[in-house]
């Protein structure tokens, strides 16, 4: 019997995307994979239950589907819609595999709660960034979508346009935009305000970033701080001491007060963002300017950062936009449907379902299996025993 992936639709308040999109349902069968789809699961995204029929999928309600599928392809799974999330518990099958985005490094009760449902869970966001599982890197990929994201509200709120243009009226200056964190979304950032005609500048805690931040259009600029340990594993920021934050941020000062815009992006993984601006800082800086908290999620970099909300402190405009990527739900899904894809080839394996411990990928993003949490950083942060095993454990 051909291995079956169920795609419910999303439930958490505003979130527009699907999992798997007809253009994944087609990919995912050529390697055996059927698919259930919940009624209207990517409507808002664009993908009409037409769509998935004529791509082979067959449709259903959310309950049938738990109960048939093998495994469930999500976007948002329980850690990171923690409220309607809860009501799918009762839904999932012993042994059934569970894949989508959990936050299990802050929401680690909610992972035991899926180790207790039974459900074999692997979490996006903790695909190794190694060469092979590029393909399988949501992060990057949502990251990618909230970085352009970002630069169309901060061009749409900004008193002022972006380019540089020569009129009949006169030369209007362009924009000046500086962005904090050269991550995935701040290099899509200054790429897209780059498009816009900006003049752009960027600065990260990490040195060896100043190659790729110039070769997209930018200048890098240097602060007088020690960062050389401001890397972590995976080549994500690592988070440093307050001596460092407040030097940082006396030197930024001065930097932020040329600047139209701000796009933060910030973030460490598991941990709440660094604060990069104080409201000191932002109210230094020229009325109308504007500040982008991609990281508002997180806590936001900027001391006066409301998540999901604007306000205004002192003639400067902050921004705290979360889910970015839903904003843009029809190529987001595109991308999450690839990268979900490519993670499924590599758990269905001649027709079954195979979690490998051996293989890096697989072990690196395992949170739950058999009844409990296997996931060494999750069991540490819920004060657990970590489980090791390289053995090859198969699903069918």
């Amino acid at each position: 019997m051909a291995i079956t992936v169920g795609i419910p639709r999303e439930t958490f308040p505003g979130e527009r995307r699907v999992a798997i999109t007809p253009r994944a349902c087609q990919a995912l069968q050529k390697f055996g994979v059927q698919q259930i789809v919940e009624h209207s699961a990517g409507v808002e995204a664009g993908f009409l239950d037409e769509h998935y029929v004529e791509s082979g999928a067959r449709l259903s309600n959310r309950t049938d589907l738990f109960q048939e599928a093998d495994i469930i392809a999500q976007v948002r799974c329980l850690g990171a819609n923690p409220d309607e999330g809860r009501a799918d518990l009762a839904l999932f099958r012993t042994g059934q595999v569970l894949v989508g985005f959990g936050e299990p490094l802050t929401a680690a009760q909610e992972a035991s709660e899926l180790a207790a449902a039974g459900v074999s869970f692997l979490a996006m966001e903790l695909i190794p960034r190694i060469t092979r599982a590029q393909s399988m890197d949501a992060l990057s990929a949502m990251a990618t979508v909230a970085g352009y994201q970002a630069v169309l509200l901060a061009a749409t709120t900004l008193p002022k346009m972006f380019p540089m243009m020569m009129t009949a009226a006169g030369t209007i200056t362009p924009a000046k935009v500086f962005v904090l964190g050269a991550g995935v979304a701040g290099l899509q950032s200054i790429a897209t305000a780059r498009r816009l005609g900006a003049v752009v500048c960027a600065y990260d805690v990490r040195p060896a970033v100043k190659e790729q931040v110039e070769s997209v259009g930018a200048k890098f600029v240097v602060l007088d701080v020690e960062a050389s340990a401001a890397e972590g594993q995976g080549g994500y920021a690592k988070a440093m001491d307050e001596a460092f934050y407040r030097r940082q941020r006396e030197l930024l000062t001065e930097v932020l007060r040329k600047q139209d815009v701000v796009i933060t992006t910030a973030a460490v993984p598991g941990r709440k963002a660094p604060v990069l601006i104080t409201a000191e800082m932002a109210g230094a800086m020229t009325p109308g300017s504007v500040i982008v908290d991609i990281a508002a999620e997180r806590g936001g970099n900027c001391e006066l950062t409301r998540p999901g909300e604007t306000i205004v402190h002192r003639g400067v405009t902050i921004l705290g936009p979360v889910n970015l990527a839903s904003m843009v739900p029809r190529d987001a899904s595109l991308m999450y449907g690839s990268n979900i894809t490519a993670l499924l080839r590599l758990l269905v394996q001649d027709g079954a379902l195979t979690l490998n411990l051996e293989d890096e990928i697989i072990r690196e993003t395992l949170v739950t299996h058999g009844n409990r949490v296997v996931h060494p950083r999750v069991c540490e942060i819920l004060g657990l025993a970590s489980v090791t095993s390289g053995e090859r454990m198969v699903q069918s």
